[in-house]
């Protein structure tokens, strides 16, 4: 393939459901000149439920599908497929560039210019793993991380109730607890799930002004763009982009929901029903056999 068609291949963009389509929606104001393939992999969400291995072999698995479909670069939108399976989605697809959702995001809290710590708002399965801890106390050791669990949000922002005064009852009995705890203000709060950016206002709304909230779907979309300049990979034509979308169950639920994430509606018959075949974890029970 040359260099030029190269360059109009659309970007991957790969999650466990439908949570992703934030780091799209960003990915699409920050470049929008280019082709997105979305996937989500919704007949097995979620994935914070299973195991490392699982989460890794689903992951390897169903970007199978998008790689096969021909992309430019693949981002994981997802913050448990990243810290399961980043490493080994860059090592399968090797040279496609494949980049994650924690390390910008991590990189992102680190450019507050205040010395609380930093909390992160994220689903049980990251906080268990200690997702963003594990970045961040290589970037900055002695940085104190608190990692908080928010899974409730998730239901609130596939349901759509993303503001309003329930909405912000709600927030403020989660994070309660959080902030009797804590000794000093924190110097932001990062949003480490994708579902949470479009409870953003909210949030903000919740704990004030003086406290920075961290959307690293922005960050991740700089990074992509900085990794497409690298590889020389910017789409040359300025023609319109197109966004496709891909799901592997309940295409109808996705295109209902899709629109809370992305700002605007999507049909049913703009998501094409993909079926995975479950190649890596057969080949794992011929061994084991």
């Amino acid at each position: 393939m040359s260099l030029f068609a190269k360059k109009d291949l659309p970007i991957g963009i790969f999650d466990s459901g439908i949570g992703g389509l934030t780091v799209l929606r960003a990915l699409q104001q920050t470049l929008p000149h280019e082709h997105f393939l979305y996937l989500g992999d919704t007949a097995r969400l979620p994935y914070g439920t299973k195991s490392p291995q699982t989460v890794r072999n689903y992951a390897l698995n169903a970007n199978d599908i998008l790689v096969a479909s021909g992309i430019k670069a693949l981002v994981v939108a997802c913050n448990t497929a990243t810290a399961f399976a980043l490493e080994a989605l860059q090592e399968k697809f090797y040279p496609l560039p494949v980049i994650g959702v924690i390390t910008p995001g991590a990189k992102a809290s680190l450019t507050i210019p205040e010395n609380g710590p930093i909390v992160v708002l994220a689903t049980e399965a990251t906080v268990k793993w200690h997702a963003y801890r594990h970045v961040l106390s290589e970037l900055e050791p002695h940085r104190q991380v608190i990692e908080w669990p928010c899974s409730l949000l998730v239901a609130l922002a596939e349901e759509g109730w993303c503001e309003g005064p329930l909405v912000e009852q709600i927030i403020s009995k989660l994070f309660s607890p959080l902030f009797a705890s804590l000794e000093t203000k924190p110097a932001c709060l990062v949003l480490g799930c994708t579902h949470f950016p479009v409870l953003k206002a909210a949030i903000q709304n919740v704990v004030g002004d003086n406290i920075t909230v961290i959307d690293p779907a922005h960050t991740v979309a700089e990074e992509v763009s900085a990794l497409l300049t690298e590889h020389q990979l910017h789409r040359i034509n300025q023609s319109s982009a197109n966004t496709q979308f891909m799901a592997t169950d309940g295409i109808e639920r996705f295109a209902r929901v899709a629109q809370v994430f992305l700002g605007y509606p999507i049909t049913t018959e703009q998501v094409e029903l993909v079926t995975v075949v479950p190649t890596i974890i057969s080949q794992a029970k011929k061994a084991a056999s």
